[in-house]
């Protein structure tokens, strides 16, 4: 059992959030904890916070953890930071958890991990090849997988496109701000979609951001070689995905041949459980 746990922790400007994952599932194996991100954010404060969470949970040595943080990660060292303290600029992150923790972590960009956990357990699951994760939000988050190894550190909402970063053009954010409508918003992201093809020739798109969630208003509207898909895992997948790279680095979980197809297998039933459930409540609501 213990070989088929990790651990996974998202480290975001409001919360700090842990939970033990199913790595053939891709499923949480315990309920989700959160404490509040402390305030000011200082590395050390913050490193206090991690280690109190998992205390709490008591992970025991033969499980990795995973921790997913709001920059990108050179080599275990934030070279810039948008979301905590100016103090994380340039630390040593991985030695800092490492060291309160007093044990071996896996620290990775927060968009890094939720995109690779979608690559393994959601939308993209069925794909080989080069898949492009994008976070619609405030900005426009990326993310690289090429044949199931990530390309981390991807900044693609900052390409240029007619003159400036595409994401002031073609956020999310940029749509409720400007109140474009939704065929106004995706005339904006096709030309961002098919600059993306041009450079990169994706095997799929994966639309991520909580707007994925209304995904049919917009995106049969994009045109593009690749089929674009929405996100599958939302809130669930920095944790899953920073649980499943830090047990893969660690070597207590192997993506192998018949890993994949166990995960494939419990994917389908959970899809199937979950869309059973939810007829079953719509049946329940119409009596």
């Amino acid at each position: 059992m213990a070989e088929q746990l990790g651990f996974g922790i998202d480290i975001g400007g409001s919360g700090i959030k842990g939970a033990y994952v199913n790595l053939l599932s891709g499923e949480f194996a315990t309920d989700r904890y959160r404490i509040p991100t402390p305030q000011p954010a200082t590395p050390e404060a913050v490193a206090a916070a991690v280690k109190k969470l998992v205390d709490r949970f008591d992970v025991p040595a033969s499980v990795p953890i995973g921790i997913d943080f709001p920059a990108p990660i050179l080599h275990g060292v934030a070279p810039m930071i948008a979301n905590l303290d100016p103090e994380w600029k340039d630390r040593d992150v991985l030695s800092l958890f490492s060291g309160y923790l007093d044990r071996p972590v896996f620290v990775v960009n927060d968009a890094d991990a939720a995109g690779f956990a979608e690559v393994h357990y959601g939308a993209a699951s069925g794909y080989d090849g080069l898949v492009i994760v994008l976070t619609l939000g405030t900005g426009i988050g990326s993310v690289l997988v090429m044949d199931g190894v990530l390309v981390p550190n991807t900044e693609l909402g900052h390409l240029e496109l007619d003159g400036r970063d595409a994401e002031t053009h073609a956020s999310s954010g940029v749509f409720e701000r400007e109140n474009l409508g939704w065929r106004r918003w995706a005339s904006r992201l096709q030309r961002y979609f098919s600059h993306l093809e041009m450079l990169f020739s994706p095997d799929v798109f994966i639309v991520g951001g909580g707007i994925s969630k209304k995904a049919d208003k917009f995106l049969p509207l994009i045109e593009t070689r690749a089929p674009i898909v929405p996100a599958e895992l939302q809130n669930t997948a920095g944790i899953v995905g920073s649980a499943l790279l830090a047990a893969v680095d660690a070597g207590t979980f192997t993506l192998d041949r018949e890993t994949k197809k166990a995960i494939k297998k419990a994917r389908k039933q959970i899809r199937s459980d979950k869309k059973n459930l939810k007829k079953a409540k719509k049946s329940k609501k119409s009596e």
